[in-house]
């Protein structure tokens, strides 16, 4: 099974659009279809982008056997979300968006008198 097949193979078992991927992973809907029907290659960002989405390795994705980068360790698509849009993030924006998240943390303790 080549790259295209493979990553048409993960999106279809998702039920999702290309759409939906390209918008997740910050490329065209256009430049993904390319990548199924393997009229492009992607760039190696992106490559590590889409293995992430569909959370299998890199060797998956280019048509080896191994499925999952990691076995031991799940990563929910929140957690990658967050850390996608946290890492577009300059230091500043990253100390105010942590400081956000303990504040939503300590009033959700407060309301149910865990603190």
């Amino acid at each position: 099974m080549n790259m295209g097949q493979r990553l048409r193979e993960l999106r279809l078992r998702r039920k999702i659009s290309q759409e939906e991927v390209a918008r997740h992973i910050g490329i065209t809907r256009s430049a993904y279809s390319h990548y199924e029907i393997n009229n492009r290659q992607p760039v190696y960002e992106t490559l590590i982008k889409l293995a992430a989405f569909f959370d299998v390795s890199l060797d998956y994705i280019i048509g080896g056997t191994q499925s999952k980068a990691k076995a031991e360790t799940a990563i929910t698509q929140d957690n990658k979300e967050i850390l996608s849009l946290f890492q577009d993030m300059n230091q500043e924006q990253r100390k105010r968006s942590i400081n956000l998240i303990n504040d939503l943390i300590r009033q959700e303790h407060r309301a149910d008198g865990s603190v």
